[in-house]
C-alpha cells in the first residue's frame, strides 16, 4: 500500500464548500445498479454529421457555471450548432426538472443527479441513449450502471467520484501502522489504535446517521455482500443477515467509542483531523483540499482504497452526475451529439483541467495529470470497485428510512436486526416503482 501523499486534487474540485457537499448528498450517486440486469436497451441511433441548431442545457453546480464557455469547443467543431447552458441551483433542479416534464416544456440536456434517473425515466421524460453513441465498456462499470432502469440505458455518465479512507499518518506511525488497513477488521483495529497508541480522540470518524449517512455505511454492507435489490430492481432486498452482520459491525465503531455518534458541525471534521481529534474518516475527493484548508500538511496524511471483507479494495459508494436528453427535446439529434462530444476522452480531460471533475471515462484516465498523480491513481483503483443504489423511481424515499434506521441502531435505540426488518417493512410498504 503507498501511504505516501502527494499533491491535493485540483483545488477547484477539492476546494468544494461544506454547503456544496450537502447539496451533493442530494443528488448523488453513479453507481454499479444493483437493480442492472445485463446489457441495457437502447434508443435510435444518432446519424452521422454535424450539430445544428440550438441546443438548450441545464447544469448545476460548478459543472453549470463552467460549461458555457467549455462548450465553445463543441461550436468551433459544430458551426452550425449553438449550446445555451442555463446554470440551476442543485437544490431547485429536481422539482425544476420534473415541473418540466410535467408542462411538456422542457430543454434538450440536463445533468441529472442519478438517483432521479429511475423516477425520470419511468414517467416517459428522457430518452433511451441512442444505439451506438457511445461503448458502456469506455466508461467505469460502476457509472455506466447509474444510466440503466429496468434494463435500458437513459442516459451518459459524465463525470464521477467514490469514497476512501482519509488517516493521518504520522499518527497511524505513532499507532504503530505504516500502511493503511486492508480488510474492515483491520479498519476496526486501526480505529482502536489511533486512539489508544496514536493520540487520536477518535480514532475514526463515521455518521452515526442523518441524511445521507447511507453513503458511508453502504459500503460495508456492499463489501459484505448485501444488496438493496433483486437482480432486476423489482423488489428490496434489504432483510439479509449480509445487512444485518453490516450494521452490527458498524456499530461496534460506536459502542467502543471509536466514533462519535454526535452529529458534527460544518467545519468540524476538518479542524478535528487537524488537531488530532479525529485519526481517520472515509469521504470523496473535495476532501483534499479542505482539510489543508484547515491545516493538515501533505506529510501529514495519506488516502487509501476503501478496505474490503477480505482485502483493499472493498466496494464502495460512487457518486457523480449522468447527461440525459429529455424526450421533449427539439432538438434531440445535436443534443445526443452534445453527450456524445462531452464523452470523449479528450474533453473529459480538458473538464478535468478546468472544474477538476473526475472522468468517468476510464481511458481518460492514462495520460496527463490523471496519470501521473499517485493520488488520483487511488480513486481510479476505487472506481474499479463502487456500487451506488439502484436506479428505481422510490431510492430517495427509502433512503430517509435507511440512514434513520441506521442512526437507531447506532445510537443503541434499536437493536441492528429490528432496524434492518423496519427498513425493509419500509421498502415493502412503497415497492421499487419499477
Amino acid at each position: 500500500m503507498n501511504t505516501s501523499r502527494t499533491r491535493a486534487i485540483r483545488r477547484p474540485l477539492a476546494a468544494l464548500t461544506t454547503a456544496g457537499l450537502a447539496l451533493a448528498l442530494t443528488m448523488t450517486a453513479c453507481g454499479r445498479d444493483e437493480g442492472s440486469s445485463g446489457a441495457a436497451g437502447q434508443g435510435d441511433a444518432v446519424s452521422d454529421g454535424a450539430a445544428t441548431g440550438t441546443i438548450e442545457v441545464w447544469a448545476m453546480g460548478t459543472e453549470g457555471d463552467a460549461l458555457q464557455d467549455f462548450a465553445k469547443g463543441f461550436n468551433e467543431d459544430n458551426p452550425d450548432a449553438k449550446v445555451e447552458v442555463t446554470a440551476i441551483p442543485w437544490e431547485a433542479a429536481h422539482d425544476k426538472i420534473a415541473n418540466a416534464i410535467a408542462s411538456g416544456e422542457t430543454p434538450d440536456v440536463t445533468l441529472v443527479g442519478t438517483t432521479w434517473m429511475g423516477e425520470f425515466a419511468e414517467s416517459g421524460g428522457i430518452d433511451p441513449t441512442p444505439a451506438d453513441l457511445v461503448d458502456p465498456a469506455d466508461f467505469y462499470e460502476g457509472a455506466w450502471g447509474s444510466t440503466e432502469v429496468g434494463g435500458t440505458s437513459y442516459g451518459v455518465p459524465w463525470y464521477v467520484e467514490t469514497r476512501v479512507l482519509y488517516y493521518r499518518t504520522d499518527l497511524a506511525k505513532k499507532a504503530g501502522w505504516d500502511q493503511a488497513p486492508q480488510t474492515l477488521d483491520e479498519l476496526h483495529q486501526f480505529a482502536a489504535d489511533m486512539q489508544s497508541k496514536g493520540g487520536a480522540e477518535y480514532g475514526i470518524q463515521l455518521p452515526a446517521g442523518g441524511t445521507g449517512s447511507w453513503q458511508t455505511f453502504m459500503p460495508f454492507a456492499w463489501s459484505n455482500g448485501a444488496t438493496l435489490t433483486n437482480e432486476d430492481g423489482t423488489e428490496y432486498t434489504l432483510d439479509s443477515p449480509e445487512m444485518t452482520d453490516s450494521l452490527e459491525f458498524y456499530k461496534t465503531f460506536f459502542d467502543d467509542g471509536l466514533s462519535p455518534t454526535r452529529t458534527l458541525d460544518a467545519g468540524e471534521l476538518e479542524s478535528g483531523f487537524a488537531d488530532g481529534t479525529y485519526g481517520s474518516f472515509i469521504s470523496g475527493p473535495w476532501h483534499t483540499g479542505l482539510v489543508e484548508d484547515a491545516g493538515v500538511t501533505q506529510d501529514q496524511y495519506a488516502i487509501a482504497p476503501f478496505p474490503g471483507a477480505d482485502g483493499a479494495p472493498g466496494t464502495s459508494f460512487v457518486g457523480g452526475g449522468d447527461l440525459a436528453v429529455f424526450s421533449d427535446s427539439d432538438n434531440k439529434e445535436s443534443a445526443w451529439k452534445f453527450v456524445q462530444w462531452l464523452s470523449d476522452p479528450e474533453t473529459q480531460q480538458g473538464f478535468y483541467d478546468l472544474v477538476g471533475d473526475l472522468p468517468a471515462v476510464k481511458s481518460a484516465w492514462d495520460t496527463g495529470k490523471l496519470a501521473d498523480d499517485p493520488q488520483l491513481q487511488i480513486f481510479g483503483e476505487q472506481l474499479d470497485s463502487t456500487m451506488a443504489p439502484p436506479a428505481v423511481p422510490t431510492w430517495d424515499q427509502l433512503s430517509a428510512a435507511v440512514d434513520s434506521e441506521t442512526e437507531k441502531a447506532t445510537k443503541g435505540d434499536t437493536s441492528p436486526d429490528d432496524a434492518v426488518s423496519a427498513m425493509q417493512k419500509q421498502a415493502e410498504s412503497i415497492g421499487t416503482g419499477l
